[in-house]
């Protein structure tokens, strides 16, 4: 989940290698560092805790000259944030010097080895492990870099993105990756750049090599890129063009990226249809299905793997993909099913969602379904990222970089591509009406049009929110479609203002949560005009009886539920199983202006990072 940068070539370093880290600061900022090799040979590395500003503010009266360097920015796991913790690593001689995302699970018995052949260690990581037991090898075997790190990495267990700088060798930079992304840029002028993924290259060249698992990159001055494997085998690396538009990485007037990612549904998900849902020949066109009819069609049972927002999302897929195809659908969190011996048939089809399309866990799932025979579906927005290459086919969500750590715009997308899946497969499987066919495919092409509806509520929403930031406790509730927006709404609020909030049926809210209701628990409410309609009034007038703060999601013109709620947002009115689309926004909305309200971080809550790709 950290951020790592490099650079070699004939401009100075240390500005490409700093604004990098801000772009990648989404994805760790409890600490940052920087490597540098400068001309009169020095390998200096300065590092402090804190966020990238800290960095370049103690590197204010440092030597960062050097057209050569190595960055990071850390998301803790071993070892708490601070200087002597953070990125870059020196090995013991200080000839050495490594950046690393991931964990290195066998770092203790290596330690330990280490320490027995007199290895002094600074830190408390498993990082600074690897660079030590880096250099062991290559003073034991008398061998060069590149095979000193071949050698390492084969007794290394566990997950990585490495690269190295040699004081000795102030030319060549060394990177490898495995179950964590790294992507080379190839510039102008012999100007090599590396990142965790495309978002600090774009600026300079949109010709990338995605490294994969195993691969290990030796980026040199004046030299082609060249990449082998572990057992030094050559791989020929293939060149892709990168399709990120520079403007989607900046603010663009916003106060914070997550605001601006908000704002930006109605035209991600024009863009994520564009293409596919066509309503002048009311039909919905998805390539993954034309290409792979006959394993879609014939699956027995569909297994939906993720995690976090995109497991919400999966819930809202489940029910459309049941209702409109009749197919039963399972949704697992991938964390639970990679290890708990789940039966996987030949005849499953295994839909993997991940916005990054590197979380580790769903990753791994794949993996184990893959190794099980089982078909592979993935729903992801990083193009090129590491599970679309593991899958059999897939839809991109085209929602664009998506900065902000609380995912908003790609969970819009990731049920938008669900609801297109459902509908392709229904129309296909002769299991939906020629009617409702054609009522959803319309009413889905209105959506965009119907969130800027939603949207102008802004400042409202805005102002409701300074009456709940005292709030200690939360509670959302839903059914049918809007649980899992009930959900959605309750993890956006948890991960960026820290009130702790929960999601529930609604009609669960008596076996238990009930118990919690009183004058100080605001609750939410999604209560549009749908088939689920009087029983969730029923359950408003039970809070309410408890003198619980109502917070309503009605559809536009209810007269029954504005009347009993303490506060009510009006949605447009939609199709039922399209609602989740128009519901989630308000939530979002209000977390994030509680958020404000509370002066938190919002774009970087802490202990979260954007992209999980370490267990």
């Amino acid at each position: 989940m950290c951020g790592i940068v490099g650079y070699i070539g004939a401009q100075e370093a240390f500005p490409i290698l700093i604004k990098g880290l801000r772009r990648l600061e989404y994805r760790g900022y409890d600490s940052a560092g920087v490597a540098m090799v400068n001309s009169n040979g020095e390998l200096n590395v300065w590092k402090t805790k804190g966020k990238v500003e800290d960095l370049v503010s103690y590197c204010a009266d440092k030597n960062v000259s050097g057209n050569i360097g190595i960055a990071h920015t850390r998301w803790a796991t071993h070892g708490e944030p601070s200087a002597q913790n953070a990125h870059p690593h020196y090995s013991m001689s200080k000839n050495l010097a490594i950046i690393h995302n991931g964990i290195i699970e066998n770092y203790a018995d290596l330690k330990s080895k280490l320490i027995s052949k007199g290895i002094e260690f600074r830190s408390d990581t498993d990082t600074e492990v690897l660079v030590q037991f880096i250099e062991y090898i290559q003073e034991l075997k008398k061998v060069d870099l590149l095979t000193a790190v071949q050698l390492a990495l084969d007794e290394v267990i566990g997950a990585y993105a490495i690269a190295l700088l040699d004081r000795r060798d102030p030319n060549q930079i060394i990177a490898a990756r495995k179950q964590s992304p790294l992507v080379v840029g190839i510039g102008h002028n012999d100007d090599f750049y590396l990142a965790s993924d495309a978002s600090p290259i774009v600026e300079y060249t949109d010709k990338v090599v995605y490294l994969e698992d195993g691969n290990i990159a030796v980026i040199h001055r004046n030299k082609p890129l060249k990449v082998v494997n572990i057992q030094n085998r050559k791989i020929n690396p293939e060149i892709q063009t990168v399709d990120i538009n520079l403007g989607q990485l900046e603010k663009g007037g916003y106060p914070h990226f997550m605001l601006k990612e908000i704002f930006e549904q109605p035209e991600c998900l024009t863009n994520c249809m564009r293409g596919r849902v066509n309503v002048s020949t009311d039909n919905v066109v998805l390539s993954a299905v034309i290409d792979y009819k006959k394993q879609l069609l014939q699956a027995k049972r569909f297994i939906i793997v993720a995690c976090g927002t995109s497991w919400h999302a999966g819930l809202i897929g489940k029910q459309m993909i049941e209702s409109l195809c009749r197919i039963p659908v399972e949704v697992e969190y991938a964390s639970e099913f990679r290890y708990r011996h789940p039966v996987i048939l030949p005849t499953d089809v295994v839909i993997a969602i991940s916005q990054s399309g590197e979380t580790a866990d769903t990753l791994a799932a794949v993996k184990l379904a893959k190794d099980h025979g089982a078909f592979i579906y993935g729903i992801c927005n990083a193009i090129g990222s590491s599970i679309p290459r593991a899958t059999d086919t897939g839809s991109y969500i085209h929602v664009g970089p998506e900065i902000g750590v609380a995912s908003t715009k790609a969970f819009s997308g990731q049920v938008t591509v669900l609801s297109m899946l459902a509908l392709a497969l229904a129309k296909e499987k002769g299991t939906i009406t020629k009617e409702d066919y054609l009522n959803i495919v319309q009413e889905l092409h209105s959506i965009p049009e119907k969130m800027h509806e939603v949207l102008k509520q802004n400042d409202r929403i805005a102002e409701l929110s300074r009456m709940f930031t005292y709030a200690r406790n939360f509670l959302y509730l839903g059914r049918g479609y809007n649980y899992p927006v009930a959900l959605e709404g309750a993890l956006k609020l948890k991960e960026i203002s820290y009130i702790h909030a929960e999601g529930y049926p609604a009609a669960e809210m008596k076996h238990g949560p009930i118990a919690l209701i009183d004058s100080d628990m605001p609750v939410v409410v999604i209560a549009t005009h749908n088939a689920m309609y009087e029983k969730v009034l029923s359950n408003i007038q039970e809070v309410k009886a408890r003198k619980g703060k109502v917070i309503a999601l009605v559809s536009s013109g209810d007269d029954t539920i504005s009347s009993i709620a303490d506060e009510v947002i009006e949605l447009p009115n939609t199709i039922e199983c399209l609602e989740p689309l128009l519901a989630t926004i308000p939530l979002q909305l209000l977390a994030y202006h509680i958020a404000v309200c509370k002066g938190k971080d919002v774009d970087q809550p802490r202990n979260l990072a954007k992209s999980v790709t370490v267990e």
